[in-house]
């Protein structure tokens, strides 16, 4: 029960910070703000992350937040491809109403020249194990293509999703991210059908 407690303490952390990030803007964001806004304490901040900067690699741990609440949502009815299709469109959705660019983008920059763990490609996240299932579903059902493994999709998924990602930033949000993933996704998932 003490490891549950502590992932909520670490996940009301993280989602305050990144509520703050976005509203305030980084700079203007405090760590007081963030203990205040997550009802932790100080000593639970400093415990998990040795100060704001350590935040920017837990965007990931807010995207599972969502995923796990679409998990428990989602219509178990859905195929495996109208599944992919909400979980996308859902994400961005989230992504392009309360996650900063500029954000978004330091988080993609740090992922690059980091020496240590690559967070976005942590196959432990509950991302890549509900792409792994979905998928596999699917390849029972006959929904998705079996000539390639659940792997290889899942692979190929992941990376699409960061390209959209990526573009975005590139393009400092001129254009709804979600919006634009919907139309993309679709002639994407297209290829994965059998």
């Amino acid at each position: 029960m003490k490891k549950k407690n502590g992932r909520n303490t670490k996940q009301k952390i993280v989602s305050a910070a990144w509520k703050l990030f976005y509203e305030q803007g980084y700079d203007d964001t405090t760590i007081d703000d963030i203990v205040f806004e997550s009802g932790t304490s100080k000593g639970s901040f400093y415990h998990y992350f040795e100060g704001k900067d350590a935040l920017l690699s837990s965007l990931n741990i807010l995207f599972d937040e969502k995923y796990e609440e679409l998990q428990k949502t989602m219509d178990p009815d859905m195929n495996a491809i109208e599944k992919l299709t909400y979980m996308n469109h859902e994400l961005f959705e989230m992504i392009d109403s309360s996650v900063s660019i500029d954000l978004l983008a330091r988080l993609f920059s740090s992922q690059l020249i980091t020496h240590g763990e690559k967070h976005l490609l942590n196959r432990k996240r509950t991302y890549f194990r509900m792409l792994s299932q979905t998928i596999k579903k699917g390849q029972e059902r006959g929904e998705i293509r079996t000539d390639m493994t659940a792997n290889q999709i899942v692979n190929d998924y992941a990376m699409f999703e960061r390209a959209l990602l990526y573009d975005w930033c590139l393009e400092d949000g001129e254009y709804s991210l979600c919006q634009n993933s919907d139309r993309m996704m679709s002639m994407f998932l297209r290829g994965y059908q059998p």
